[in-house]
């Protein structure tokens, strides 16, 4: 809740320092005195729009700083801090600043952190409520409606958010597989030719090299046949190099013993013959690996580019060729395998939204039942605060189905009909003023402390009414600050302001003369005597009467 205000420079405020406690706070002061101007410094920290027009004239900028209790661990607001890397000291207080320049730019702080304007405004929804004569946000928004009933009914969304997610996980992952088992199916024809293309050609990896090497050797042997041949016939038959050297040994063996010399030519006869015949070999060999048989050669060939043309085909290596085959094959299998899948998947789909179902149905049947408990609740609040003609209804709307979502199948939406006969329409449609803020109230009072902020302000609340109704408004409001929160009613009635737990009042000041006039607005808190005079000045006017004291004196004592 609201601990502290801190007001620099708006609009007629110059400088102003405010406490608050729990309970009702009530501020009254003469019409003009700037009521407004205290709700629009604290609407500014809050993070509502900075104009500049609320810079005090002759200042170059506002501050405005508001203090909160520390928000409990937990909570949505303390969430809300945590994923925004807002420091929480433990037992230090909350503290916004908002910063406002005359040429129209502002700066806003949590905790002296910087932050927008953005976070500025989520973070204030969730520590104060404003309510005033033409007030669009809080209990007006439909959007909260829903929210609010589910507090008030107690009830906890998070098995039907969980359930849904659960069921939003299985569509996606069907979706998934009913994608790639489409695509695979489109692909089916292709596949299959593809499959048996690569089949038929088998090819190897490797095969690609080796046949560009030996469809090269025999293209070199087709042109050297003939002085290989000749080379050949030099090697071979008795009048060949290896066969005379032969025969020269086999002599020279006879005559080795003779002398050294003739031993080391033997030896070098012996030698040479072992290369002539390794030479002789590796001619044989590569007449073999070179000979030219054009069959042989045109088969080569004809795999040779059926397997570069294969992989041109694919945009791959050849070598590439044996994996592909693998991997169309394997989405082939993935087709006949995929059918059984999906049959799986939405199995495991229905399952789970059999159960988002009956958890949101259990939820729904939960919010209609507290429905009719809160329309009574509101209902006995009308007629005590002049609205006796009125009838409030809570609409539980089941959405199309493509609308469900984690906070379950319902459209949640708080409905009046002002006058008998009349159609059920929204709260801001055809509430007054007056009779929206009352509408407001007794809402209000029958969600007790069900939701809501810690704080909650009403801007002239009694607008327009006085007496008994005046007083039942009072009642009201301090039975809801009675329920551990914080009130501030900004009223026009003594019998509100007789409810209040503490009493501030406003008032305008002028200095100075005519040509250099400075006007000022000022808060102060009222003691019991100062709060007996403020109540008598609102029942009396301009001239407080004896009267108007004794009459202030009761109420303050009935109160």
């Amino acid at each position: 809740m609201l601990t502290a205000l801190s007001i620099a420079n708006i609009v007629l405020i110059e400088r102003l320092d405010l406490d608050f406690e729990a309970g009702l706070g009530v501020l009254t002061g003469e019409t003009g005195a700037g009521k407004s101007i205290l709700l629009d410094a604290l609407g500014l920290a809050l993070g509502m729009r900075a104009d500049s027009a609320l810079v005090r004239q002759g200042s170059d900028r506002a501050q405005v700083t508001a203090s909160f209790a520390p928000p409990a661990p937990g909570t949505p607001l303390a969430s809300l801090l945590a994923d925004n890397d807002i420091a929480l000291e433990p037992g230090e207080p909350l503290l916004i600043r908002r910063t406002l320049r005359a040429d129209g730019g502002s700066r806003a702080f949590l905790n002296d952190q910087p932050c927008s304007a953005a976070l500025l405004r989520e973070v204030g929804g969730h520590l104060v409520e404003i309510h005033g004569q033409h007030d669009d946000r809080g209990l007006l928004a439909p959007a909260g409606h829903r929210t609010l009933l589910d507090a008030y009914a107690r009830v906890d969304t998070a098995p039907v958010a969980e359930a849904h997610a659960a069921w939003r996980a299985a569509e996606a992952r069907l979706a998934a597989a009913q994608a790639a088992v489409s695509e695979a199916t489109r692909d089916r024809e292709w596949l299959e030719h593809c499959v048996a293309e690569l089949h038929r050609l088998a090819p190897q990896t490797g095969e690609e090299v080796e046949l560009a090497e030996a469809r090269a050797a025999m293209q070199k042997g087709e042109k050297i046949t003939g002085d290989l041949a000749a080379i050949l016939e030099a090697f071979e038959g008795s009048a060949g190099g290896p066969a005379l050297l032969r025969g020269a040994a086999r002599r020279l063996d006879r005559l080795a013993g003779d002398h050294p010399l003739l031993a080391e030519a033997l030896a070098g006869l012996d030698r040479a013959i072992i290369d002539a015949d390794e030479a002789e070999a590796k001619l044989h060999e590569a007449a073999r690996a070179m000979e030219y048989d054009p069959e042989r050669l045109e088969a080569a060939e004809t795999r040779l580019f059926e397997l570069r043309a294969m992989a041109r085909k694919h945009g791959v290596q050849p070598d590439e060729l044996p994996g592909l085959a693998g991997d169309f094959a394997a989405r082939l299998d993935a087709i006949e395998g995929g059918n059984a899948g999906l049959a799986k998947l939405e199995a495991a789909v229905a399952e789970s939204a059999a159960a988002y179902t009956h958890a949101a149905t259990a939820l729904s049947d939960r919010r209609t039942k507290a429905a009719a408990r809160l329309d009574a609740a509101v209902a006995g609040e009308l007629a005590p605060l002049k609205l006796d003609a009125a009838r409030f209804r809570t609409l539980v709307e089941r959405l199309p189905a493509d609308r469900w979502g984690a906070d379950g199948m319902d459209r949640v939406e708080f409905l009046i009909s002002t006058n008998p006969g009349a159609p059920f329409a929204p709260l801001a449609k055809i509430a007054s003023g007056g009779e929206l803020s009352r509408f407001i109230l007794a809402l209000k009072v029958a969600l007790a402390e069900e939701g809501g902020a810690d704080t909650i302000i009403f801007d002239e609340i009694d607008r327009g009414v006085g007496g008994a109704v005046a007083s039942a408004i009072g009642e009201r409001l301090a039975r809801l600050a009675g329920a551990g929160r914080q009130l501030l009613v900004v009223t026009h009635s003594p019998q509100v302001a007789a409810k209040g737990a503490t009493h501030f009042v406003i008032a305008k000041s002028s200095e100075g003369a005519s040509d250099g006039l400075v006007t000022r607005t000022g808060v102060r808190p009222l003691d019991p005597a100062g709060r007996r005079e403020e109540i008598a000045r609102m029942l009396s006017g301009a001239e407080v009467t004896a009267e108007a004291r004794a009459q202030a004196q009761r109420l303050l004592e009935v109160a």
